[in-house]
């Protein structure tokens, strides 16, 4: 069998050893393995490469993904699809595995109902928002990144007596946000699922403040609030210095940790030998702390998150 490879999407740590974990479980079965370079738009530009176990050596640590990764709307286009299942067959490629995060999974459920080609799909995103699966591979590297670099701003937030709002990525999840803010104890976390206002939020910051504390840290998801605004907002209303900082990429990069490595593992050796099984159509999860593969086209319940985690976040820092 000629198997193919991409990942796609933003990238998220991991992605390398989810690469190396497909690569060699396919070599072990005596396939023929493809990279495919810059995701969907390395399909269709027919940007392929053969992958052997030196292709795979040393990347095990690495962040991002040594087959590049674009955003690709092309993809939505049906001739561009077309031209992708095209190079595919003429190359003699049966079956692919997709890395990548919740646009991706839409697009590889288009190609396994619109070709022959069977397809596995490896979730992988720092948002951790992708539904079938409790932990997606990357998300706790991204939750250790913001979680060390919000504890190196409380420790000037406590030396300066400051309230400091930190931007973490989420612009319509707020999975990330709420492992963070519940990880450093913040006294307020801000996610996209529930709105709050900023006379609420600064109510919440007096109250600290008639406790006896006087720093304090706001874990604020991208999409919750525009940071930069809120910030002077809740800086007119608080008796106090209010400042803010913006994580941005840093979250999505780094050597993966030790729990994504293993999650990339367990889901690109698991998504090979489900193809090697005879399923067309696998999505490989986790459950319960178990891998667990599903059929790909159903697939389609959201994920939200829990409001008990929420809640317990918000009493925990009173």
């Amino acid at each position: 069998m000629k198997l193919g490879v991409l990942t796609t999407g933003g990238d998220a740590p991991g992605m390398n050893p989810a690469i190396r974990a497909v690569v060699r479980r396919s070599l072990a079965l005596g396939w023929e393995v493809w990279g495919v370079e810059r995701g969907f738009q390395g399909l269709a530009d027919d940007d392929l490469r053969p992958m052997e176990h030196g292709s795979v050596s040393g990347i095990i640590n690495q962040g991002g993904t040594v087959l590049k990764t674009i955003r690709c709307p092309g993809f939505k286009e049906p001739e561009f699809r077309q031209k992708c299942y095209q190079n595919l067959s003429q190359r003699g490629i049966e079956g692919l595995v997709v890395i990548g995060g919740d646009g991706s999974l839409t697009a590889g459920k288009l190609i396994v109902t619109e070709s022959p080609i069977s397809l596995a799909f490896i979730p992988a995103s720092i948002d951790n928002d992708i539904p079938g699966t409790d932990e997606t591979i990357g998300f706790d590297t991204a939750v250790n990144t913001a979680l060390e670099a919000i504890d190196k701003i409380r420790d000037t937030a406590t030396s300066h007596e400051r309230v400091f709002l930190v931007e973490v990525m989420g612009r319509e999840k707020g999975f990330l946000a709420l492992a963070v803010g519940l990880a450093a104890g913040a006294e307020i976390t801000l996610i996209p699922e529930i709105p709050s206002t900023t006379e609420k939020v600064t109510n919440i910051l007096l109250e600290g403040q008639k406790k006896g504390k006087r720093s304090m840290i706001v874990v604020v998801a991208e999409g919750a609030a525009e940071v930069t605004d809120l910030a002077k907002e809740i800086g007119a209303r608080y008796p106090g210095e209010v400042r803010y900082s913006i994580l941005g990429y840093i979250q999505r990069g780094g050597a993966p940790s030790a729990r994504s490595r293993y999650l990339a593992f367990l889901f690109g050796s698991r998504a090979v030998e489900a193809l090697a099984e005879g399923q067309k159509a696998v999505f490989v999860g986790l459950e319960a702390e178990k891998v667990v593969t599903r059929n790909l086209l159903e697939v389609f319940q959201k994920k939200t998150v829990d409001q008990n985690v929420f809640r317990l976040a918000h009493l925990l820092s009173a």
